[in-house]
């Protein structure tokens, strides 16, 4: 990026390039303020993100005029559960309440804050009163309800001032600003003495030195803006976000869901091996044995007879030996133990029947376990695209960056592939969650679908391939 010079702006996420002055306000606003094109647009992202702010400001204090309904509607519920009223409405306000709060975390993301969901997994209950019971009693069990409770009572204030405040102080400069440009006059011929703040709006002076109070609150406005929806952001993590005991007992239940998965795909992929030794090389072992036999008997008596069936033996060998290679392969790849990840999946995108693009940067080797899962994911992947999607071309992005591995797979196929329906997608989220990996699948109807990988590893050496 070079110098910002007199007729050229930077945006963030953008190119340097030429103003138009047009685009940044009439000429005649520009002369009268005493500003020139650079100068409007520089404030014009300053003023977008104080309007945003300004926007979830509004609904963060309506937000808070609902959790003070809710609060009193909960709390009356939990008072007279034990008449029998509370067990029938707490379970229907509970809902609203986890809407409500999650209404909230949504807008603290905006600002830049993400609260994680702390509330404990669901539970099977039974049909009738006991079900009822079942429910209610999961909802006071769970230490994120008594939190969303205290959320509801704070916001009703802390919500209301912090997200009514930006409007009102915009409102107030805005009003300063049109009193000074001469609707002061009108309000004087009306009888009406008019103060703005600790000022009388009544002559020229006095109505200057109201402009400048109402620039002074326009000024504050776009400063302190963002920084009160923050605050409010910040106020809700720290009531809605997962406690230290929620955190760790979903952490318990994600080592405990993974290692069921690991064992699980251990037990699949031993069966596997399992069925491709007896029903591949092992018979052809059989085979080669029993033709051996044959050739042994016929050796003395047919010789041309014992030669047909040695050669059948030794090609059957080669077709033996070339299915022990390929079980070796699906199990580790020489490839990837002996060059790395990268030329690994470059390997694959050259045996693919269709046009596979791949760009690498991986500056060493990972442990081997990562380097299994990425791969078997990517293959999978690749394979899934070859059969299902309707593809030409796809590309793989591979990326260590910021102690993250990162792939990403995309094609320019039909479309529409649904992660719940297909066995295969299933797998590769377990695959990536037994490192506390993400895999995430965009594939809108008619493409492209982009698949994109994320493991937590390091590198431990300096890489070997060729990429």
């Amino acid at each position: 990026m070079g110098e910002l010079t007199s007729d050229a702006v930077a945006e963030p996420g953008s190119e340097l390039r030429p103003v138009d002055p047009e685009r940044v306000g009439p000429r005649w606003l520009r002369r009268l303020l005493g500003v020139d094109a650079v100068t409007i647009a520089h404030i014009r992202p300053v003023l977008s993100v104080a309007l945003r702010a300004t926007g979830r400001g509004v609904l963060i204090a309506a937000t808070a005029v609902l959790s003070l309904v809710l609060f009193v509607a909960t709390a009356l519920a939990t008072a007279f559960i034990l008449l029998g009223i509370g067990m029938l409405l707490l379970p229907l306000l509970t809902p609203l309440v986890r809407r409500l709060t999650g209404l909230c975390r949504e807008l603290a993301a905006r600002s830049g804050v993400t609260i994680a969901t702390p509330y404990l997994p669901g539970r099977p209950s039974e049909p009738g009163v006991v079900g009822w019971v079942q429910r209610c009693r999961f909802i006071l069990t769970d230490p994120a309800s008594w939190r969303d409770l205290l959320f509801l009572l704070l916001n009703a204030a802390v919500g209301f001032a912090l997200g009514l405040l930006p409007a009102t102080l915009l409102v107030y400069a805005v009003e300063g600003l049109l009193l000074s440009s001469g609707f002061w006059m009108l309000i004087r011929e009306s009888g009406v003495d008019f103060w703005y703040g600790f000022t009388p709006m009544d002559t020229w002076p006095r109505v200057a030195l109201g402009a400048l109070v109402s620039l002074t609150v326009f000024v504050v406005w776009l400063a302190a803006t963002p920084r009160l929806v923050a605050g409010h952001a910040h106020f809700a993590r720290a009531l809605l976000g997962p406690s230290e005991r929620a955190l760790t007992a979903s952490r318990m239940r994600h080592l405990s869901e993974t290692r069921s998965d690991v064992i699980n795909i251990q037990a699949t992929e031993l069966r596997r091996i399992e069925r491709d030794l007896h029903d591949g090389a092992q018979a052809r072992l059989v085979a080669i044995g029993m033709k051996l036999g044959a050739a042994t008997r016929q050796l003395r008596t047919n010789p041309d007879a014992a030669e047909t069936l040695l050669v059948d033996a030794r090609n059957a060998t080669a077709s033996a030996l070339e299915e022990l290679r390929c079980l070796i392969r699906g199990i580790h790849p020489p490839v990837l133990a002996e060059r790395g990840l990268a030329d690994a999946v470059q390997a694959i995108a050259l045996e693919s029947p269709i046009d596979v693009a791949v760009t690498a940067d991986v500056p060493g080797r990972l442990a081997a376990p990562a380097e299994s899962a990425v791969y078997f994911a990517i293959s999978e992947l690749l394979t899934n695209i070859v059969k299902h999607a309707n593809a030409d071309r796809a590309s793989i992005d591979l990326r260590h960056q910021d102690g993250a591995l990162r792939a990403v797979v995309v094609d320019n196929g039909q479309g529409g592939v649904d992660a719940g329906t297909g066995t295969g997608i299933r797998g590769i989220e377990r695959r990536c969650a037994t490192f506390d990996g993400t895999f995430v699948l965009s594939s809108p109807e008619g493409g492209p679908t982009i698949a994109t990988l994320e493991l937590p590893c390091a590198l431990y050496s300096p890489r070997t391939s060729s990429c």
